[in-house]
């Protein structure tokens, strides 16, 4: 610990910041999470292994609120299984009332330690849902299963598959070439304005279908960060710039904008208008000054206002953009009228201020610290935040 502090130390005094990093506003209530899920061996010193039941979670990578009261449903990845709560939790660690993925809630491995179905899973990640269809990025599957509606029961089998011709299927990009209807790592997925959009990360672009899916395997209709369907080139296979991507995780909008965050190159691409093409590079990025810069928080070992470190999560929630700043183990946010060019964060949560990183502060966990969040999602006045390094899921409501 005396080496972590003087460490710290020594890089506040060489590092120069590239803004004023003005007193941060709070995001989140100073009290913390209202109800925490899993994280039950998270004080440890050491490592245990973290058992599949009703109320454990390992290294989750989403959650959703489809209601103010729920249903509350969060991938718990690392046993690769869907945890659905029928309400909302009221109180810390309550036990979900059904899974999807598994036979039993005491089972874990990729697709149930059989072969993929409509029921299993292999690390899902991003899921997003409009209150009635459910979608969830099966990553490792390399397709994304749709619900049409919000499922009820234990394993209850989905009704669409995307990337892959039948459930039965698993190969990246269908043991072929890239298409407008095969995937590879699709970690993220939103239903924004009724159109399902997949950050199709392995293939370094997003999908967008107009409308819902309701084949098996149905193309996309447009995609960005590429010049084509038919291509997969880490920044469109050009130097970094505002056409390209690395690593999409997941995708926003808010005021008309469309938003993008591309994790590898440590931004946030910003369209001010929802694109009707393929291959339109954005206006402009958050994260970096220019399009052209990759480096994590601007090659500097800490963050600013203006910074990022492979920022995975997205939400707008009550006019709020909230970026899940993973890497910096915090989450910053700005009113959505004040997105532009380089705008500087203006909120904070999980830090003391702009200039702070490090998982959990560099402490053990505590109730309103975080280890790289990498999901967020918004619902009435509260964030729903995977804080995954801490194997639980969050549900903190906003300050006012």
């Amino acid at each position: 610990m005396f080496i972590m502090k003087v460490s710290l130390a020594f890089n506040r005094d060489l590092i120069k910041p590239d803004d004023n990093c003005a007193l941060a506003q709070p995001l989140l209530l100073a009290s913390g999470p209202s109800t925490i899920l899993g994280g039950q061996n998270a004080a440890l010193l050491l490592a245990e292994p973290i058992s599949p039941s009703r109320n454990t979670l390992f290294g989750p990578r989403g959650a959703v609120l489809a209601g103010k009261d729920g249903p509350l449903i969060a991938c718990d990845t690392g046993h690769h299984r869907l945890m659905v709560w029928n309400k909302r939790p009221a109180i810390d660690n309550a036990p979900c009332d059904f899974v999807i993925g598994q036979t039993t809630a005491t089972k874990e491995g990729r697709n149930g330690k059989g072969d993929a179905q409509a029921h299993t899973l292999n690390v899902p990640t991003g899921l997003a849902t409009d209150g009635t269809v459910l979608a969830v990025a099966d990553a490792w599957n390399h397709r994304v299963l749709i619900w049409n509606q919000l499922p009820t029961e234990e394993n209850q089998p989905a009704d669409i598959v995307l990337g892959q011709k039948g459930f039965c299927d698993v190969f990246a990009n269908r043991g072929g070439e890239v298409g407008p209807d095969t995937l590879n790592w699709s970690y993220g997925v939103a239903i924004l304005n009724g159109n399902l959009v997949v950050a199709d990360t392995g293939n370094r672009r997003v999908l967008i279908w107009n409308g819902i899916p309701k084949q098996n395997g149905a193309p996309a209709d447009l995609v960005l960060g590429q010049k084509n369907l038919s291509t997969r080139d880490e920044n469109a296979g050009l130097d970094a710039g505002s056409l390209g991507m690395r690593w999409p995780h997941s995708v926003v909008t808010t005021g008309g904008k469309l938003l993008v965050s591309d994790a590898g190159n440590n931004r946030i691409m910003v369209w001010d208008d929802w694109p009707t093409g393929s291959g339109v590079a954005c206006d402009y990025v958050l994260g970096q000054k220019d399009s052209v810069s990759l480096e994590h928080n601007r090659a500097n070992y800490l963050p600013t206002a203006q910074a990022l470190n492979m920022p995975y999560g997205m939400a707008v929630i009550d006019d709020i953009l909230v970026i899940a700043d993973t890497a910096n183990s915090r989450l910053v946010a700005m009113a959505s009228k004040k997105i532009g060019a380089d705008a500087p964060a203006t909120m904070l949560s999980g830090q003391p201020d702009f200039h702070s990183k490090g998982d959990n502060r560099w402490q053990m966990p505590v109730r309103d610290s975080l280890c790289w969040p990498y999901w967020i999602s918004g619902c009435d006045q509260t964030l729903i935040i995977a804080d995954s390094g801490n194997n639980r899921i969050l549900l903190w409501e906003l300050e006012k």
